[in-house]
């Protein structure tokens, strides 16, 4: 039974949130924090700069499964109770009046922080990396789990030497003490604490600087040299449009960006520090089918819409990813001009539109909404709502936001206040339609896209002639093909007509050399002639992973003859970061009869090892995919695939789950994997004993 001063206690905590914390405002901390890679742990202090608006008695912090091993108020020690949520400190605290507390502790975080690579034999891959999105640093560093807390944050970390480390702020010093290196770093204006984060590993870094002197920091694994400028290509040009777009400076002291392995997402925006995830690190040719410039623009976005001005709520979520995708597509117009903007605005239009059909819509001031709402229905609204009242109002209001609410948190009301008072426009009626309404309005974004985009006027009337007319679809393509030049609208009839294509319309199609329309055939072809063989070869060769990706296996599949040849060809191309084609490439060399027989062995023990924990989960994910699909599971596969279980990504956790879930069906797998259970560590094999029980 617990004792009554605990339960006390606890229902104090409980409600102290709305009766007590908002009496006091925290002006500063001063992080100092050591990190044990092996143990996992974080020990520390971190010492809090405190105005008493009102008399208190009790404050708290957010502390997630920390010991506490001392707090102090003006240097004094206090009482303080942990619950394993929050520290609660216990001091009568006058009004009008400031106070330092500091509270020394150790973290053993679940999650937020995570240590890669420290247990393998693979040199140079080691990480340590945060991920805070939304209130959880609470897990590293007793803070405020509550984005309408702003503190100005200064972080010492304590690391290993041989390694880099990076984090808010600017680097105002290095030194070494007991065998470590500390790192110090300074922020200068507050900030919501979930956007604190810190990035360790082997990195080397390339500095530029934005037309206003601002430093970018371009961080890169020491063998990616080559991969820097793909990578961060356009990154100056986005900044300093943002800059000029937005009309309002960059907020922060420096800008920096690190990729990670294994992160949970594409990226993070933290306070002048993105993390995201290595995936995205590519060279030329990964270029031109998928790159980092959008991820680049949307994270750079936050670093005012969201960071500078913060929500004060889930319900005014479309605030940051609404505009940080507004944002993005309009770096990306600037970049690669406007039909590239309409174009996307259009894919998102029809996922939107496929969403509100089958009554999945959300509304964009609803705080359990969706991603697609957030961000791709915000980014709608705000292009509607540009062109409502202009661009050069929207462009005024934007400004008048974010200099009225800067480093403070605000909602939609807040922010519609603002734009209507600018404009001197009555903005209920795009509230009700666009903000409150559930439904994607279609057929209103349908008629704004029309009227700005030559491209889409274009393919909307050709989509009415094909519902209407009595000629053949084909005839009336090609009246449409001859008469644009644009490749974005010739791939996207390709994608949406191929069946309606002769060979002969094909044929021609082959002989152009555009990547991007030469890509959409790629992955719209099915059976392939014989009579086009050597046109359907050529695509082997085009600068493009994804029309590699998709030709290697359709060649294969259609050209069985031939298939020593296309092997060979593409025998030293790996692809993608995720090792798309190589892995592709050492399946079909497995399944392909007496190709290269003495190296067969070589190449199943090579699939095989990408399995393993060292390699990235995207890579990972394949090879397992391969391997069930035409291949079959060696037991250290089982192995991996159990250890998957268990991963920090959800996404590939998930993913793992469900495979093994399948193999458990089939009594050959379940006594595999059973006989296995003495190789599985102690989370594992609890897993798998409460899947075989099941079973």
């Amino acid at each position: 039974m617990k004792h009554p001063f605990f339960i006390f206690i606890f229902l104090i905590s409980l409600g102290i949130s709305a009766q007590q914390q908002d009496k006091v405002d925290f002006i500063h901390g001063k992080v100092d924090i050591k990190i044990d890679p092996m143990d996992e742990t974080i020990t520390g202090s971190v010492t809090y700069k405190m105005n008493a608006l009102q008399k208190v008695d009790t404050v708290f912090f957010d502390a997630q499964n920390m010991n506490l091993i001392e707090v102090k108020v003006n240097n004094r020690k206090v009482k303080a109770n942990n619950d394993g949520k929050r520290i609660v400190v216990q001091k009568r605290f006058k009004a009008n009046k400031s106070y330092t507390l500091e509270l020394k502790y150790v973290a053993n975080p679940k999650q937020t922080v995570y240590f890669l690579g420290w247990r393998d034999d693979v040199l140079g891959n080691e990480q340590v990396w945060t991920q805070g999105q939304g209130k959880y640093t609470s897990h590293w560093l007793p803070s405020f789990d509550d984005m309408t807390e702003k503190v100005a944050y200064d972080l010492d970390i304590s690391f290993d030497n041989k390694y880099e480390v990076i984090a808010n702020g600017a680097l105002i010093g290095t030194k070494n003490i007991d065998g470590l290196k500390k790192w110090s770093f300074n922020m200068d204006k507050p900030m919501s604490s979930y956007l604190l984060a810190f990035a360790i590993g082997d990195y080397h870094k390339t500095e530029i600087a934005s037309n206003t002197g601002i430093p970018i920091g371009l961080y890169y694994y020491p063998n990616d040299s080559a991969m820097v400028e793909p990578t961060y290509r356009y990154t100056k040009e986005i900044f300093d449009f943002f800059e000029m777009e937005i009309g309002v400076a960059y907020p922060w002291q420096n800008y920096k960006q690190i990729p990670v392995r294994d992160f949970l997402y594409a990226g993070m925006e933290n306070t002048g520090t993105t993390i995201f995830s290595d995936s995205y690190v590519m060279d030329s040719t990964a270029f031109k089918d998928r790159n980092y410039v959008n991820v680049n623009a949307h994270e750079m976005a936050h670093q005012w819409f969201g960071n500078l001005v913060t929500e004060v709520d889930a319900s005014s979520h479309w605030l940051h990813e609404g505009f940080a995708t507004y944002y993005a597509l309009l770096a990306e117009k600037e970049l690669f001009g406007k039909e590239y903007y309409y174009w996307k605005l259009y894919e998102s239009a029809i996922q939107l539109q496929e969403s509100s059909q089958e009554n999945l819509g959300e509304a964009l001031n609803d705080p359990k909404a969706g991603s697609l709402t957030f961000y791709e229905k915000g980014a709608w609204a705000l292009h509607i709502l540009r062109e409502q009242i202009g661009e050069e109002g929207f462009k005024k209001g934007i400004q008048q936001y974010l200099t009225k609410y800067k480093f403070k948190n605000v909602t939609i009301d807040n922010f519609i206040g603002v734009m209507e008072l600018v404009n001197g426009t009555d903005l209920e009626p795009f509230r009700n339609r666009w903000l409150e309404n559930r439904e994607f309005l279609f057929a209103e974004a349908k008629i704004s896209l029309a009227r700005e985009s030559e491209d889409l006027k274009i393919f909307f009337e050709l989509q009415k002639e094909l519902m209407t007319s009595s000629v053949d679809n084909e005839s009336i393509i090609k009246t449409y093909w001859k008469d644009t030049n644009s490749d974005k609208l010739k791939a996207k009839i390709i994608g949406s007509y191929y069946k309606s294509l002769s060979q002969d319309f094909i044929g021609e199609i082959l002989a152009c050399k555009n990547v991007i329309i030469r890509q959409a055939l790629a992955a719209s072809l099915g059976q392939l002639s014989q009579e086009l063989k050597s046109e359907y070869e050529s695509l082997l060769d085009d600068g493009s992973y994804i029309t590699k990706e998709h030709m290697l296996y359709k060649l294969w599949i259609n050209y069985p003859n031939s298939r020593e040849i296309y092997l060979n060809k593409t025998k030293n191309t790996l692809g993608f970061s995720n090792k798309n084609i190589r892995l592709l490439w050492l399946t079909l060399a497995l399944l392909t009869k007496d190709y290269e027989p003495n190296n067969t062995n070589v190449y199943y023990l090579e699939l095989n090892g990408y399995t393993s924990p060292e390699n990235s989960y995207e890579v990972r994910q394949g090879a397992f995919q391969f391997l069930h699909e035409l291949i079959g599971f060696s037991d250290q596969n089982l192995l991996d695939l159990i250890n998957a279980t268990q991963h920090h990504s959800w996404q590939f956790k998930k993913y793992a789950r469900t495979l093994l879930d399948q193999l458990l069906e089939k009594k050959e797998y379940m006594e595999r994997i059973d006989r296995l259970k003495v190789k599985l560590n102690e989370e594992e094999l609890r897993y798998i004993s409460n899947k075989l029980i099941s079973e």
